[in-house]
């Protein structure tokens, strides 16, 4: 299948092409990576494969529905969470490196993991600038004591999940943010209109049907909540946005209708193939009701 010229994607290992990308070649992050790292291991990828649980939580019947298989954090031992700390800590300098200045990171993160991601990277040298409220009832969490569930009734472990925190860095501009703008074409969020702000709220239910079936990745984003956050991450419409953990090829395929140019990496080659035939197929799809967007860059006079 003939990719188009504005995207790029590679069936490689991030921290290998990131080592070899130019300084200052990149405008954006917008990318949704393994949360806690095990998950997404060989070894675990298999077992969600086959069926046979590991990491992740065997499907579960709600209201007669069945659960997708979901990672299970609270589980997470003391090493494997210093391994998400680790991770991090040696992704975030290789983004650095390769984001000009002022260029936004945008990554899907966990809320009882989020603390590790936000401390690699403001040790890097990126300003948190806030997070994006993903509102998605997940179902995830609010569960009873296991084992006592009758002895508690009264009692949850953990709340119900009901949002998805997006973290924003930014690699510190050059200057005052208006020059950063004129020389860089970064440094600020796109709004979605001239009279409209972008929102750190947004409602975004799990990505079903068409997208399901075009896509199905255990971590799919849908493009209605995608595309805005693509679009607000290149605040000129122009540059390069990168996604190093691609998974099934949202962020490009995002990019790709909105007519950005794009680069996508992935590890796993039986993600890869998938990202492959989804990202043209998930780029025409017609949402409606859609957050209304303009695809035409903002002038630079």
């Amino acid at each position: 299948m003939r990719q188009s010229s504005r995207y790029r994607i590679f069936c490689t290992d991030s921290f290998e092409w990131l080592h070899s990308r130019t300084i200052d070649s990149v405008h954006a992050v917008v990318t949704d990576p393994p949360y806690g790292i095990i998950e997404y291991a060989p070894d675990q990828l298999e077992k969600r494969r086959c069926g046979k649980g590991g990491i992740w939580r065997l499907p579960m019947k709600f209201d007669g529905h069945e659960r997708s298989p979901m990672p299970r954090f609270t589980v997470l031992r003391p090493s494997e969470r210093a391994g998400i700390r680790d991770f991090h800590a040696r992704l975030a300098p290789f983004l650095l490196r390769a984001l000009v200045p002022g260029g936004h990171v945008i990554m899907a993160s966990q809320n009882i993991l989020s603390y590790l991601v936000t401390l690699s990277f403001v040790e890097a040298g990126f300003e948190l600038r806030g997070q994006i409220i993903r509102v998605v009832k997940t179902l995830r969490g609010g569960d009873r004591p296991k084992g006592v569930h009758t002895e508690y009734p009264d009692l949850s472990v953990t709340p119900r999940s009901c949002w998805e925190p997006w973290l924003i860095f930014r690699k510190p501009c050059q200057g005052r943010v208006r020059d950063n703008l004129r020389e860089w074409g970064t440094g600020a969020l796109r709004r979605p209109s001239p009279d409209t702000p972008f929102f750190d709220i947004i409602e975004s239910p799990p990505a079903r049907g068409e997208e399901r079936r075009i896509a199905p990745h255990p971590s799919l984003k849908p493009q209605a909540f995608m595309r805005q956050i693509v679009r607000a991450a290149l605040p000129m419409g122009t540059g390069i946005v990168l996604d190093p953990f691609m998974g099934s090829g949202a962020t490009i395929a995002a990019a790709e209708h909105l007519e950005l140019r794009s680069i996508g990496l992935e590890i796993d080659e039986e993600y890869f193939r998938l990202a492959k035939q989804a990202i043209p197929q998930l780029a025409k799809l017609e949402l409606n009701g859609a957050y209304p967007m303009s695809k035409k860059p903002q002038s630079t006079a």
